[in-house]
């Protein structure tokens, strides 16, 4: 069992910066392929950015250049910095884990962290 918690969000300015951070516990983080997602009022959940176990990334076009996701398995962190934020970045953003063993899918989600941007 993996628990993931979100933290680092709040009110920041347009052209501000945050740094969101997704703690988990349990073991073997560093197995787990991870990612920052984000859902906006009236709209689905969308991928922000993801980072697997081998430390490759991949970002949606919407934060490429703005945002940078990283990992510590030494603290079991997940990070995700977000520079120039827009308006049209506010969303709660949400830790994501998954790893498929044997066969078996292990899928974990956070409770959010609610980022806004606005002057």
């Amino acid at each position: 069992q993996v628990r993931l918690v979100e933290s680092g969000g709040g009110l920041v300015q347009p052209g501000g910066s945050l740094r969101l951070s997704c703690a988990s516990s349990g073991s073997a983080f560093s197995t787990y392929d991870m990612g920052w997602y984000r859902q906006a009022p009236g709209k689905p959940r969308e991928l922000v950015a993801v980072i697997n176990s081998g430390g490759n990334t991949n970002y949606a076009d919407s934060g490429k250049a703005r945002f940078t996701i990283s990992r510590d398995s030494a603290k079991n962190t997940l990070y995700l910095q977000m520079n120039n934020l827009k308006p049209e970045d506010t969303a709660v953003y949400y830790c994501h884990a998954i790893r498929v063993v044997m066969a078996v899918r292990y899928e974990y989600w956070g409770q959010g962290t609610q980022v806004t941007v606005s002057s």
